[in-house]
């Protein structure tokens, strides 16, 4: 490689790196723990589930009940799953009828009970695992800013892994052997940086791609939009298969009955390990109703097996139906395969605590880089107004950074003592909390001190999580693990094993000077 490729490759990954680092690592650390979303939101309702995608609900009792409530004849309902919970997202739009009251032409979204039928809205069901889910694609920023900036976070550190890779390509075997905790902090931080950023490699590159595809797919196809369908989104939609086929509403009242759990399970007969994710009816109660059932195999079966049937309500018959062990085309296969390795759904607990602790490594290779970047640069013939303001930039970088893990820590906690916590309320002492850490660490100006006491706060935090659970709700986590409430036990046991790993390596830590 000459001098010339060899400055470009070292420029653009350190400045890539160090402009992205701080969000880089929020996405990092909070979607680290996204991978136990599930987990999370049941622990937090004390509820416990079993380990399926699949919606257990009597659709026609829901819909009677739904029916007395907001008058369902002419709206287009969809019932939908998609987290590993007791509850089913429903989304009523509006009625076409055109002479139907104002309130029935209003759509509604909300929670629904699959066992009492109880219905919360999106505010009082928010939890502490969709807080941490959504913060790490920023969600919280409003949108589009949030999605398009984690977006194109997730694209610079694919240009960050990219010139990083050719930069350590001649000696990527040999270097990645190496480690010398005993020489001068640069080369402790480089060999840690080089080596644990192969250890992630394959990781990284994945969710550095999923990343940018979720959040900016809209602007990487808009030129296709305005080339090849004249600036006419919902014709790509279409073809792309993000929308559903439409019915004309006839404005007549279905006298038949119907019975949607016998459509359901007709549909999930088709195939063995077919498991039903959503339900889309159109027109519900009028003379062209239609009902589509979709739904995917389980990944022991088929990696990416979608499948739907579309029912007509007047007859019975079925209009059309998608084979997912024999009809799954490119299309399918890539929107799919990217779902799954981008949330890692596919290969249960134990894919999960892999992701898991990928992403942490992860975390620390960003902290190992923007360290090199501060070693590197702490020389005497530095001027000493430039050498402080390197030292306070990293000083402010670090204290956001390491506060998360005490925060989130003591989110679980406040998460089960006021239980159920609003949405306001779980921001408050979220955000205020980390605020309020990253300033008293900012103040104490000494790194080795915000590593440490974060790594400590964060342990005994930890430890009292299983603690708080047992004293409020009972669940204490040997009794979870007796009566099979595993997700219950899983986060309790979690989080004593997390605890004791960073409580080890804050004792372990011992201040380097730089020779």
């Amino acid at each position: 490689m000459s001098n010339r490729n060899y400055n470009i490759y070292f420029h653009t990954h350190t400045v890539s790196g160090i402009v992205i680092s701080v969000v880089l690592f929020v996405i990092f650390f909070a979607g680290s723990f996204s991978f136990f979303r599930d987990e999370i939101i049941n622990w937090e309702r004390n509820e416990s589930t079993s380990y399926s995608k699949e919606i257990d609900l009597n659709y026609d009792t829901a819909l009677k009940k739904l029916d007395n409530e907001y008058i369902l004849h002419g709206r287009n309902i969809t019932i939908s799953k998609h987290s590993n919970e007791k509850r089913v997202s429903i989304y009523l739009e509006g009625t076409k009828d055109t002479l139907a009251q104002a309130k029935q032409k209003e759509g509604s979204f909300f929670y629904l009970d699959t066992k009492n039928y109880k219905r919360s809205t999106y505010e009082e069901s928010y939890s502490l695992g969709e807080f941490l889910y959504r913060l790490h694609f920023l969600a919280q920023i409003p949108y589009p800013v949030g999605y398009y900036l984690s977006g194109f976070i997730a694209l610079f550190f694919l240009f960050a892994i990219v010139t990083g890779v050719l930069l350590h390509w001649k000696k990527i075997v040999s270097n990645f052997y190496v480690f010398r905790p005993k020489e001068k902090l640069k080369i402790l931080w480089t060999d840690a940086h080089t080596a644990l950023g192969m250890i992630g490699l394959p990781f990284q590159f994945v969710y550095a791609v999923t990343g940018a595809f979720f959040m900016i797919k809209l602007l990487i196809v808009a030129p296709a939009v305005m080339a090849l369908y004249n600036g006419d989104q919902d014709k790509l939609y279409k073809e792309l298969e993000y929308t559903d086929p439409e019915y004309k509403f006839d404005n007549k009242k279905l006298e038949t009955t119907f019975n949607i759990n016998q459509l359901v399970s007709k549909a999930k007969s088709n195939w063995g390990d077919f498991e039903i994710n959503r339900v889309y009816i159109q027109n519900y109660g009028d003379t062209n109703m239609h009902v589509l059932v979709e739904g995917e195999l389980l990944s022991t079966k088929k990696f990416t097996g979608i499948g739907k049937v579309v029912y007509r309500i007047s007859d019975g018959k079925e209009i059309a139906k998608k084979n997912p062990e024999t009809q799954n085309n490119y299309l399918d296969v890539v929107k799919n395969v990217l779902y799954r390795i981008h949330f890692g759904d596919y290969g249960g607990y134990v894919l999960k605590i892999v992701s898991f602790i990928l992403g942490i490594i992860t975390c620390f290779v960003i902290i190992s880089g923007v360290m090199i970047w501060l070693v590197a640069r702490d020389k005497k013939n530095m001027p000493e107004k430039k050498r402080r303001f390197n030292e306070g930039v990293v000083g402010i970088y670090l204290a956001i950074c390491l506060s998360m893990y005490p925060i989130t820590a003591l989110s679980f906690i406040a998460t089960k003592l006021f239980h159920p916590l609003t949405q306001s309320g779980l921001y408050s002492i979220y955000f205020i909390g980390w605020l309020l850490l990253t300033i008293f660490f900012i103040i104490k100006r000494n790194n080795a001190f915000t590593n440490k006491w974060c790594l400590i706060s964060g342990s005994v935090l930890g430890f009292l999580i299983p603690v708080i659970n047992g004293i409020v709700s009972g669940n204490w986590f040997w009794n979870s693990f007796i009566q099979n409430k595993i997700q219950i036990f899983f986060v309790d046991a979690f989080w004593v094993v997390l605890a004791l790993v960073t409580l080890y390596a804050s004792f372990s830590l011992k201040p380097k000077e730089n020779k």
